[in-house]
């Protein structure tokens, strides 16, 4: 064969392989899209690094190891007003912040020796912002417990979520997300799905996102300082009123913090890194956050990430990707929020 023709035989045989290997990947991507679940988007998996090793990193995020996830469908948005008053009225729900605590599951979250409260309302916490700066040393400053604050008054009973159905609903538990989840046919993430899919395809992205890209704390202001002028700008937005990341993932950080399924312990990453690729990384067995200098260090937290509207470069830093936190699983408040996912198997 002339040199000239095997050329040609070798060009033509390229082609074929890749117009074959193109047909290939378009039939793995209709496979998927006709069983796209409504308002989800497809994560692919892979290997990533888990956590931050920068200087604006807190100990809790190191040391980095590296982590492997399947590929999972996600809530391209947080979960909203709408669709979480559409399951209240099927199913019924009442949050737990619409029933009186129950002083027992409380109980375990305070210090040894506080006294039962005298009464024990319907309620939930709410940010009230300060007059004046204040030392950032005590959240209790500009938080406060304000009794009929529920998913439908945010900020108590004189709020409404009138006109903000698709602000992401907040006010809601671990419980309560746990029961929209089952209710859907959807799981909240684990903290390495979460991760894997805020950082939108971009190894160890985690920089505090430019105010124009996210929902935080406003630039003119001075946290936790509320002034009249600003009170209209601090707030949960509407879903998809900032860019989306690589994924087509919405308000991954900014705007409201969000449950996953793992329980928190500040020494995780201590704990799984070391052992090579840890494929599919599960939360721990049991709660360890030293810094809590209210409840006993080994309370019941669970790991919420992506930071909030409340986020401020002076204080919380944590609209981050590798940013997490561990919260009280019963403790509903005004800036916390959830989306869900769906195992690949599951959509099928």
């Amino acid at each position: 064969m002339r040199a000239s023709s095997r050329r040609l035989a070798l060009i033509t045989c390229l082609i074929t392989c890749l117009m074959t290997g193109a047909a290939t990947l378009g039939a793995q991507r209709a496979w998927r899209m006709p069983n796209a679940p409504a308002g989800m988007v497809w994560i692919g998996g892979g290997k990533f690094l888990m956590g931050n090793a920068s200087r604006q990193s807190r100990a809790n995020e190191q040391p980095v190891f590296e982590a492997r996830v399947d590929g999972f469908w996600m809530d391209a948005t947080d979960v909203t007003n709408a669709q979480f008053a559409a399951f209240v009225q099927v199913t019924g729900y009442v949050t737990t912040a619409e029933r009186a605590p129950d002083w027992e599951s409380l109980r375990v979250q305070l210090p040894p020796g506080v006294p039962r409260p005298a009464g024990l309302v319907p309620g939930a916490m709410v940010f009230t912002g300060t007059a004046q700066a204040v030392p950032l040393d005590d959240w209790s400053r500009w938080w406060r417990f304000v009794p009929g604050a529920d998913w439908r008054h945010p900020d108590g009973p004189g709020s409404s979520i009138e006109g903000k159905a698709d602000h992401p609903v907040v006010q809601v538990s671990l419980a309560d997300a746990q029961a929209y989840a089952r209710w859907a046919g959807k799981r909240l993430p684990t903290e390495a799905e979460w991760e894997f899919a805020a950082r939108g395809g971009i190894e160890q992205a985690d920089a505090m996102p430019g105010r124009q890209q996210a929902n935080v704390f406003p630039a003119q202001g001075q946290f936790p300082v509320v002034p009249a002028a600003l009170k209209a700008l601090i707030g949960t937005s509407a879903v998809k009123s900032f860019p989306a990341n690589g994924y087509g993932l919405y308000d991954m950080t900014g705007n409201v913090w969000q449950w996953t399924a793992d329980r928190y312990r500040a020494d995780r990453f201590a704990q799984l890194a070391g052992h090579g690729t840890v494929a599919n990384p599960q939360g721990p067995a049991s709660s360890f956050d030293p810094e809590d200098t209210g409840a006993p260090t080994g309370a019941p937290k669970w790991v919420i990430r992506g930071g909030s509207f409340l986020c401020d470069e002076s204080y919380c830093r944590s609209a981050r990707p590798s940013a997490r936190r561990g919260s009280d699983p019963a403790n509903p408040m005004s800036h916390l929020g959830f989306r869900l996912v769906m195992s690949a198997s599951s959509a099928i």
